[in-house]
């Protein structure tokens, strides 16, 4: 069940707005997403978007809605829906702060449970012919996209930056990286070759991690933590266009090619 809410933005060849989701289980709370899609024609699969610690902001939200210009389906999953199921933060360190504090708060099974309630109502909106979902998330969302790899519904994962998967995971207990076994799909991780979040040997323990499967891989791009995001000051361009041809390049082995590649 959903419930959508009547403001939104229509562009020529995508439509995006609003959206609630109602819980299914006793687990699950409501998630206010960010719904996009192709406008007249039908998804060629359907992406999940994991944000930053900064919550559904405008910059994830147009990366969301490049997604559906690119041809996708993309739902943008609020992080922090117990605590703070409507935030949006830009990018100051008072705003770093609040995130990182909602972050403390969360823990990997009401994540999974929440990324699973959105991975549920997405593959009920695409064809009969999807086999299964793309999973895109940075920062924080990027480690939550490793942990979202594991569910049955999702077929491909890029994670960008995903700090913290070789330390430990939300809410405590083992590193993240030791559930890379048990993921079905594939598995893309791309960091900055000078993120000081995701030190060498953090990038080491990623590199052997993935190696159980061909299906994974590691890609180091030039920059420092945040290079995707135009919207922070480590922005690097160049690499941005890199991470964002990789993205489209794993989603369209593992989705489908899409029907074109929009700008942000």
């Amino acid at each position: 069940m959903c419930r959508l809410p009547c403001a939104g933005l229509s562009h020529s060849d995508s439509v995006a707005s609003w959206l609630q989701l109602e819980p299914r289980r006793p687990d699950q709370v409501p998630l206010r997403c960010w719904w996009a899609r192709p406008a007249g024609t039908p998804p060629r699969g359907g992406v999940l978007v994991l944000p930053e610690v900064f919550g559904l902001n405008g910059w994830i939200r147009s990366v969301t809605q490049r997604l559906a210009e690119a041809g996708y389906a993309a739902l943008a999953v609020p992080l922090y829906a117990r605590t703070a199921p409507e935030l949006e933060l830009g990018y100051g360190p008072d705003d770093l702060a609040l995130g990182r504090r909602h972050k403390e708060l969360t823990c990997t099974d009401q994540l999974l449970a929440d990324v699973g309630l959105a991975a549920d109502w997405l593959q009920q909106q695409l064809p009969a012919s999807a086999t299964g979902l793309g999973c895109v998330g940075f920062c924080f969302g990027g480690h939550v996209a490793l942990l979202a790899a594991t569910l049955p519904q999702v077929a491909v994962t890029v994670d960008f930056y995903g700090a913290g998967v070789a330390t430990g995971r939300p809410g405590g207990g083992p590193a993240s990286l030791t559930l890379v076994p048990s993921i079905g799909g594939t598995l893309l991780c791309v960091c900055g070759d000078a993120d000081p979040l995701i030190p060498p040997a953090d990038v080491a323990a990623i590199e052997t991690a993935l190696a159980v499967s061909s299906a994974h891989r590691l890609v180091l791009l030039e920059g420092g933590h945040g290079f995707m995001c135009s919207a922070r000051p480590d922005h690097r361009p160049e690499a941005a266009e890199q991470g964002w041809s990789l993205l489209l390049e794993a989603f369209e082995q593992g989705l489908g090619a899409p029907g074109g590649q929009g700008q942000a």
